[in-house]
């Protein structure tokens, strides 16, 4: 792991994960997940072989936020786009279908996706979000940056607005959930924080 600490007066440290220290602490970076989404017990079991698989990815690269004793209190991640994946083929299909064909490419070609970013509900609000996805995207060396999320007021959102993701497609449902999601893009590199 290499610590960078964004805020270093903080008694946080902020880590970029190997793909192998991701997965031995996939465990820890779950739990977080489904108590930030409020998702049901279970949900864990389900998302550990997609995320494992998500971490062979080309551009794969994962962040970390650890306390003094080194307990995870944020992940992210993500990795380069691409036309086969199963996110990339539902987002095209929803933009070609509300804004065309030529929006559709503009957007998804060359991009990083950001597919998880996720902070213990008892430590939000405090700018660990905030650094783990600047130092996930710092660097990244795609055009632009696409995130999905759920529609509705949530701290997610002020902070993807904060920091200048605008509105690709909205309303959208990917399949099988019920949930109607926001699709926010911006283009890279983010401006100085």
């Amino acid at each position: 792991m290499t610590a960078v600490s964004p805020r270093p007066s903080r008694a946080i440290q902020f880590v970029r994960l190997s793909p192998d220290e991701f997965r031995t602490r996939l465990r820890e970076a779950l739990a977080i997940y489904v108590q930030a989404m409020r998702y049901p017990s279970g949900t864990a079991e389900q998302r550990a072989p997609m995320w494992l698989t998500h971490a062979l990815r080309e551009g794969w690269r994962g962040v970390a936020a650890l306390d003094a004793d080194g307990t995870m209190l944020g992940v992210a991640y993500g990795y380069r786009g691409s036309p086969g994946q199963w996110w990339h083929e539902q987002v095209r299909r929803g933009l070609v279908r509300e804004a065309g064909e030529e929006v559709a490419t503009a957007w998804l070609t060359d991009y990083f996706e950001l597919t998880e970013i996720h902070v213990r509900p008892r430590n939000q609000g405090h700018g660990i979000g905030e650094d783990l996805l600047r130092m996930l995207l710092d660097g990244v060396p795609n055009r632009h940056v696409l995130l999905s999320t759920p529609e509705g007021p949530s701290r997610a959102w002020k902070l993807y607005r904060r920091v200048g993701f605008g509105d690709v497609l909205r309303d959208y449902h990917f399949a099988g959930d019920p949930r109607p999601f926001a699709i926010l893009g911006r283009t890279l590199p983010l401006p100085a924080g």
